[in-house]
């Protein structure tokens, strides 16, 4: 049987000379070996989701590995891959580490330098452990997957909605029908419990100082909330948040990843090794802001920080547009240049109104179903795979069923069409539109008026120019007939230059009156089209001039 062995080193000197010894062990296959802790937890999640199968029997961890600590990342590997056989290569082969790498769930440690014997007796040891496992829970292959999914979700400054944000993708997720758990890592301001109306004694600083955190110690601290959520929140006294390491932090994720099948993360603003590691930890990190030169510049500073402390890179980073409306120059794909990150289809609307009731009571599970704000976050719950259609998408992200419903009766499939497309759920950003259904919706309700008000303008515009036709007529008249003296030349010069419509319903008359001609012309105003119908209404238009000879 070939024992496919993935091995970790951070020192390319260590990883070439692992490799070379491990491609000596009798049916054994190492693969390339990876340069730190996450890609090395990426590539075992890559495997595992294209099949159980896919995943190394052994993995052989370097002590020169980073940025994870070695028995940190081993601790997170057992728990997110309980059928991988690990094994720590270090020089310290003391008693006190082997106890360490054990509690761990390390299945083996080697000493350096590497001795073939004592290694190729660990990864067989380990292999063989990795397969008896496998056959064990051969029926629940489920248990061998990479756990549940983390989302972090992290403010680029103060009060962009962040915590608005992480609860209602949690809810979203929850109302799926996935057990979810809402963590409060803004261990000094968390508001999580405020915003959702808890009173609550254990925090997440209960969980700092245990070394193995079991089923039994996880869902004391956990908070049991009536919407089926699982709370793990921030303590009441904000300097206790020291005490939550990075260790104690990726401890905590990776044990609510195995018990729950979405884990959302409130991280806050500020930066520390605890919502640092939750950070690096998450399969999605998400970090909002608003359409504003002050947090769009704060969010590329803070972009710009995970890349320098090896926490997460820009093109791994997806970010939400908050408040946004489509007046601002600030729009999403300007955010993108910017920040160097990705951002999410879904743009959330400006909603100040909407929210104020909800988060005035502290209760933002009741928030209205038909919010634009809360339409617009399970959207995006279900643009990150957290929700489907049991959130009330109807399988349309961003327009829930009942919301669709309403749309459909009230203005047809075209109204609901623009209604999904202000609630961000249309292929090809259709969320980065913001209000343009309402204002479509709108515009359609004021199109009658707006032809009133156009027909009647029109029909103005007509008299003025019937008035300005019968005025130089009746001039043009009279001018001849000065130089004619006679009445018929007055009447033809009058009418020839007037329009067609005009005129075959056109009046003249012409006298002499003490030395002046005089010509009265008198016209019908058409209605809307010149030549179909006329009002009944004569628009006269009169003129004098002088026999020419006579003073």
């Amino acid at each position: 049987m070939t024992t496919r062995i993935l091995p970790a080193a951070g020192d390319p000197d260590a990883a070439r000379s692992l490799t070379t010894l491990l491609s000596q062990l009798p049916d054994a296959e190492p693969a390339p070996p990876v340069p730190d802790s996450t890609a090395l937890l990426d590539t075992l999640a890559r495997l595992a989701g294209e099949s159980v199968g896919e995943l190394p029997e052994v993995v052989v961890v370097h002590e020169r590995i980073g940025p994870v600590p070695a028995l940190d990342l081993i601790r997170e590997t057992v728990l997110r891959f309980p059928a991988v056989g690990v094994v720590l290569v270090s020089a310290d082969a003391g008693p006190q580490l082997f106890q360490a790498a054990m509690d761990a769930g390390a299945r083996g440690l080697v000493a350096l330098p590497l001795n073939y014997e004592e290694l190729s007796a660990r990864v067989q040891g380990a292999a063989q452990w990795a397969a008896g496992v496998r056959r064990h829970l051969g029926a629940g292959p489920e248990a061998l997957g990479p756990g549940g999914t983390v989302v972090s979700v992290t403010g680029a400054k103060g009060g962009v909605g962040t915590t608005v944000t992480a609860v209602q993708l949690a809810l979203a997720a929850r109302a799926s029908g996935r057990s979810t758990a809402l963590v409060d890592m803004d261990l000094q301001s968390g508001d999580i419990a405020s915003y959702l109306d808890v009173q609550f004694r254990r925090s997440v600083v209960d969980l700092a100082q245990i070394n193995d955190i079991s089923p039994r110690v996880l869902q004391d601290a956990v908070c049991d909330h009536a919407t089926g959520l699982g709370l793990l929140l921030a303590p009441a006294d904000g300097e206790r948040g020291e005490e939550v390491t990075d260790r104690a932090a990726r401890q905590i994720v990776s044990s609510l990843r195995t018990r729950y099948e979405v884990v959302v993360i409130d991280c806050g603003t500020q930066m520390n090794g605890a919502n640092a590691a939750a950070i690096e930890m998450s399969d999605t990190a998400l970090m909002v802001t608003t359409p504003d030169v002050v947090a769009v510049r704060a969010a590329k500073r803070l972009v710009r920080l995970w890349d320098r402390l090896q926490i997460r890179k820009a093109e791994e980073t997806l970010t939400l547009v908050n408040r946004h409306t489509r007046a601002t120059e600030i729009q999403p794909p300007l955010v993108e240049r910017i920040t160097g990150t990705r951002v999410a289809r879904t743009a959330v609307p400006a909603g100040f109104k909407e929210l104020q009731p909800s988060v005035d009571a502290g209760r933002l599970q009741d928030l209205d179903h038909r919010s634009s704000v809360k339409q617009a976050l399970w959207a995006l719950a279900a643009e990150l795979g957290l929700a489907g259609d049991a959130a009330g998408t109807g399988g349309r992200p961003g327009l829930g069923g009942a919301a669709r419903g309403r749309a459909l009766e009230k203005y047809g499939d075209r109204g609901a069409l623009s209604l999904r497309r202000r609630r961000g759920g249309t292929k090809g950003g259709g969320g980065r539109g913001g209000d343009s259904g309402q204002v479509a919706v709108e515009f359609l309700g004021m199109v009658p008026l707006l032809a009133v008000v156009l027909i009647l303008c029109w029909q103005c515009a007509l008299l003025g120019y019937t008035y300005s036709l019968a005025g130089h007529a009746a001039d043009q008249g009279a001018r001849t007939a000065t130089a004619a003296e006679s009445a018929g030349a007055c009447e033809t010069a009058a009418v020839e230059d007037l329009p067609g419509a005009w005129r075959s319903g056109a009046s003249v008359s012409c006298a002499r009156e003490g030395g002046l001609w005089k010509a009265d012309v008198g016209l019908r105003v058409p209605v809307l089209f010149p030549g179909a119908v006329d009002f009944p209404v004569t628009v006269n238009g009169g003129a004098g001039a002088a026999e020419e000879g006579k003073p």
